[in-house]
């Protein structure tokens, strides 16, 4: 248990309003805001608070904003912009970004915040929609330890692990190395169960053999069956995968670090995006193996 905080949270999609939902829950003051109006009035219906008209009327006032938008040009307009949550925000408060972004805006927005006296945390999550609705997310944290340990025990409403990782734009690097991960990781098992399928094997009784030994992984224990089954309506969408590893791309060719493998699995996701897969989720690499 935590001092009930007053807080905002901007933007209410799939991560958002289950995130703004346990902060309610744990007793916290929640404002909320989101582009499309109705959604907003939808969650203050269910889970009470209130709603505001913009992100700077919903920051009033708040000792926390949390905001979880799409990328670097909406996180700009909603924390930047003439009625963006800075322009509300008193000194002393906090702005805690869930966004996946670059590292570049979450220094730029810390050394604005900086300069207002409001202190700024990149705070980027791993663990998907399922991860936001059980409360569940890892997050990775970039900004200074003063401001980190302020949240931490808000965060903790959402998240089964929250790590300091440096300063601002640490957090959304660990993200860049997270998603180079799965990025991987999702390949490798569409391989895999295509190869065992072409090979004659009962890819059940195949995963339940390797599941447990080196090759376990969390999309094995959660995306085999529905990749063997051909369904791809259960997480994180290619879109989005394809803006994260547009970021990985853009920040390693800045860093000198080749990511050969990274930029494989990116064109495979163009290829499943021109299939008319740009919501399904990343697991959908396999329809690329299996239907020419």
């Amino acid at each position: 248990m935590t001092e009930p905080k007053r807080v905002a949270f901007l933007g209410l999609g799939v991560m958002g309003y289950p995130m703004a939902r346990h902060l309610a829950k744990a007793g916290h003051d929640v404002t909320v805001y989101n582009r499309t109006q109705e959604k907003a009035q939808r969650w203050v219906s269910e889970f009470g608070g209130r709603a505001a008209p913009t992100p700077a009327a919903a920051a009033e006032d708040r000792d926390i904003v949390f905001a979880c938008v799409g990328n670097d040009h909406d996180l700009r307009e909603v924390v930047l912009g003439e009625q963006g949550a800075f322009a509300g925000m008193r000194f002393g408060s906090i702005f805690c970004d869930h966004t996946t972004a670059s590292a570049e805006v979450a220094r730029e927005l810390a050394k604005v915040g900086k300069e207002r006296g409001v202190g700024v945390l990149d705070a980027p999550v791993s663990g998907g929609q399922a991860g936001a609705e059980n409360g569940q997310l890892t997050i990775m944290i970039g900004g200074d330890e003063g401001t980190f340990l302020k949240v931490e025990p808000v965060i903790q409403a959402y998240a089964k692990a929250a790590v300091l990782m440096g300063e601002a734009g640490a957090g959304q690097l660990t993200k860049m190395v997270n998603q180079i991960c799965i990025a991987g990781v999702v390949q490798g098992l569409a391989e895999a169960i295509n190869f065992g399928q072409r090979a004659g094997l009962d890819m059940e009784k195949a995963i339940a053999a390797i599941s447990k030994g080196a090759a376990q992984s969390w999309q094995m224990e959660n995306r085999y069956k529905t990749m063997i089954e051909g369904k791809f309506d259960f997480g994180f969408a290619v879109d989005w995968m394809r803006k994260d590893l547009g970021i990985v791309l853009d920040t390693a060719n800045q860093v000198g670090a080749r990511t050969p493998m990274t930029a494989l699995v990116d064109q495979f996701y163009a290829q499943v995006q021109a299939r008319g897969g740009n919501r399904w989720d990343t697991s959908s690499l396999i329809q690329l193996l299996q239907k020419d």
